[in-house]
């Protein structure tokens, strides 16, 4: 993601730095996106319970989703620029110890106020943290090893989103939301720790300007047919995704096997991110086509299919096949589409990865509570078929 300390790639690099300090490093960082992903898209999985103990509907649980969403859009540029001079193991840790208080905080939450207030402050630390973290391996581990340990710190991002959700959902109907919460918590202070032992120093070289946002989305085609993309298939997703509880609900499907089948659309997710690893150097463009027709496929076949827990299995698998590939190849996009301009193409594309998970579950939200359940499986589908026109139109 953006960095405002991204050293030049020809930058010296200090042949002093340890490399069993450094790799230890690239781990608590991934730690601490891990937990952050997994703060924000948490509710996803719990949305009954939380809105059954604090009184609330399921559209209105969905700002849980939606709150953070927008803050982490808005701070992923602001918190890289205002703290454009501060040492980054201090911005790091003050994001992710914000985070485990805020998990904390909504664990004992008796009010949803309290709850929205916790939301915000994770959104404030998902934004400015993973727009930082992008670029810290370059200051972490020798050059030969960078991009191994970039690859290793986006997949915090990667599993969280396949991987934390469902296993927090579990938690969740075994030990009960606030449960689910806590253990997330206790996992961003674990983080927290981690980057305080282990991480170096890390003054910053380079500060990113808010003018540079709207130069290279000006300038580079292929960057808005990314930032576009973005916005039709992650808002699709999460229209659909967060509502997947209730979905499943409303076909039969029992409360103790809902965790299941999130994991398996996890599982699912994971091999997807591998495949799609493999299908990027050289089938680009092929890999979002494809991403784009298994998200609307599966939307279009839980909306219309009668089924019981198998066939809701294979759909989440489905499902799951498709929105894992998403992280590594559309940041894969981004910085092809922009590469004398990184950190600016990255820092624009983690605010409208974040928005639109935000408009995703208001519009959702929206659908539910004045539509029907199932139009939010439409909803998504229709945006995710019309990613492979938006690339021809942006980027011929």
């Amino acid at each position: 993601m953006a960095s405002a300390d991204v050293p030049a790639p020809d930058a010296p690099q200090d042949t002093s730095r340890s490399p069993v300090r450094g790799w230890l490093s690239v781990l608590a960082v991934t730690l601490g996106i891990f937990s952050l992903m997994t703060s924000e898209l948490l509710p996803v999985g719990l949305l009954t319970p939380i809105g059954a103990a604090l009184d609330v509907s399921a559209g209105t649980t969905a700002l849980m989703v939606t709150v953070p969403g927008l803050v982490a859009a808005a701070a992923a540029p602001l918190v890289t620029v205002a703290t454009g001079r501060i040492d980054r193991r201090v911005v790091l840790t003050l994001l992710i110890g914000v985070v485990g208080a805020a998990n904390l905080a909504s664990a004992f939450a008796t009010s949803f106020a309290v709850v929205l207030l916790a939301r915000f402050l994770i959104g404030v630390s998902v934004g400015g943290f993973w727009s930082l973290a992008g670029g810290i391996a370059l200051r972490l581990v020798p050059q030969r090893h960078v991009a191994r340990a970039t690859a290793v710190v986006f997949g915090g991002v990667e599993t969280a989103s396949v991987l934390g959700v469902p296993a927090g959902t579990l938690i969740g109907d075994l030990s009960g939301w606030r449960t689910a919460f806590a253990a997330v918590g206790v996992l961003g202070l674990m983080s927290l720790t981690c980057m305080i032992v282990v991480m170096p120093k890390l003054e910053p070289e380079r500060v990113m300007t808010l003018g540079d946002l709207p130069r290279v989305f000006r300038t580079h085609g292929a960057v808005r047919a990314g930032i576009t993309m973005t916005f039709l298939v992650i808002t699709g997703h999460f229209t659909a995704y967060t509502f997947v509880r209730p979905l499943l609900q409303d076909d039969g499907v029992a409360d103790g096997m809902i965790g299941v089948l999130l994991l398996a659309f996890g599982v699912a997710g994971v091999c997807g991110n591998f495949i799609a690893g493999v299908l990027i150097t050289r089938r680009l463009r092929q890999t979002v086509y494809g991403i784009a027709v298994l998200l609307a496929a599966a939307m279009a076949a839980l909306a219309v299919t009668g089924h019981g827990v198998l066939s809701a299995a294979v759909i989440l698998i489905v499902w799951g096949l498709g929105y894992g590939a998403v992280p590594v190849t559309f940041q894969t996009w981004i910085l092809n589409a922009a590469p004398t301009a990184t950190e600016a193409a990255s820092s624009l594309y983690v605010s409208a990865f974040n928005l639109s998970i935000a408009l995703g579950a208001f519009l959702g939200g929206w659908a539910v509570d004045t539509v029907s359940t199932v139009s939010v499986l439409w909803t998504g589908g229709v945006l995710a078929v019309l990613v492979p026109p938006v690339i021809r139109r942006f980027n011929p």
